[in-house]
């Protein structure tokens, strides 16, 4: 196992000052009171928001995962909290960033398979709705500044959810096209098949970004774009989500306290740290979000990862 102490746990103020402006780290959600043994925080606080201070301090972005899960029964899709958004907006500095994963009510093709039997597996009437995600939208005006990328997670497809890539992207493209200019968009995609040049163009044609996985069974972020170059490149920002591909066996090591790497993927931190040096002379900004699934600690893992950035 990766131990820290607490004084020796970097942050983006450890960043070579030439990839500052343009690169942004930070984690998957940062609700985790544990993180206190770590350094991150002082003291445990009631609500999940007022954390944000602290967690500033130390990363300049943030993934919000909580309004992913939105997809209630066909008659409820549940927006972001107002409270919530107003907290996120006033709790954090202007020059920070979230990544925002929309609500799998626009992102889903059928319910999932453990939902209420009375609907279970059944085709969801939302999926790319353009009236919920106008909705979903109107409901993050007070954080629409400090927004950075809005990504749409689509799960593994399989062919009676989808029938391909074409289709795919035939469901997408008058939805791309509908979305406001003012906002960053970005697709992240669980189908490795769908990894083709063709997808690339269409994304760039839409203005789209491509969220660059690495873990659950996707290829490696930096074999991508190596693959890809840059046709993969989106209009605006670079999202990278570092996830691990081990979920289960990740959660069995740490019992869910997420204070240790108990899983090393120096490889893949190194390969990441290699890709970043790549793109910001190119004028991209950068995202990459850690997630604890990845090695067992996301603050760790981005220790290391400021580590190897600061050798290249």
């Amino acid at each position: 196992m990766w131990f820290v102490d607490k004084d020796s746990l970097k942050s983006v103020s450890d960043l070579p000052k030439r990839l500052r402006p343009s690169l942004r780290i930070g984690t998957c959600s940062w609700n985790y009171p544990e993180w206190e043994e770590i350094g991150v925080y002082t003291q445990r606080q009631k609500k999940h928001y007022d954390y944000l201070p602290e967690y500033t301090e130390r990363f300049s972005t943030a993934e919000v995962d909580q309004w992913f899960w939105s997809l209630d029964s066909p008659d409820v899709v549940r927006l972001p909290r107002p409270e919530d958004v107003k907290a996120y907006a006033d709790l954090t500095p202007d020059d920070f960033r979230f990544t925002v994963k929309a609500p799998n009510s626009i992102t889903l093709t059928h319910f999932y398979k453990q939902a209420n039997k009375e609907f279970a597996g059944k085709p969801n009437p939302h999926f790319l709705s353009l009236d919920f995600m106008k909705a979903f939208l109107r409901s993050l005006q007070p954080l629409k500044g400090k927004i950075g990328v809005i990504m749409f997670e689509f799960e593994y497809l399989n062919k009676e959810k989808m029938p391909g890539l074409a289709a795919f992207m035939d469901h997408l493209s008058p939805f791309l096209s509908s979305l406001p200019s003012d906002y960053a968009f970005a697709i992240e995609t669980r189908n490795p098949n769908y990894l083709k040049e063709e997808y690339f163009t269409f994304l760039k044609k839409h203005g789209t970004g491509h969220v660059f996985v690495d873990g659950y069974y996707m290829p490696s972020a930096a074999s991508v774009f190596e693959k890809f170059g840059k046709v993969a490149l989106p209009a605006r920002s670079v999202v990278i989500r570092l996830l691990g591909s081990d979920r289960e066996g990740i959660e069995k090591k740490t019992r869910k306290r997420w204070t240790q790497v108990v899983d090393p993927h120096d490889k893949t931190i190194g390969e990441i740290a290699e890709l970043v040096t790549k793109l910001i002379p190119q004028k991209f900004d950068v995202y990459a979000n850690f997630n604890n699934h990845l090695e067992g600690s996301a603050p760790l893992s981005i220790s290391k990862f400021i580590t190897a950035l600061a050798s290249k």
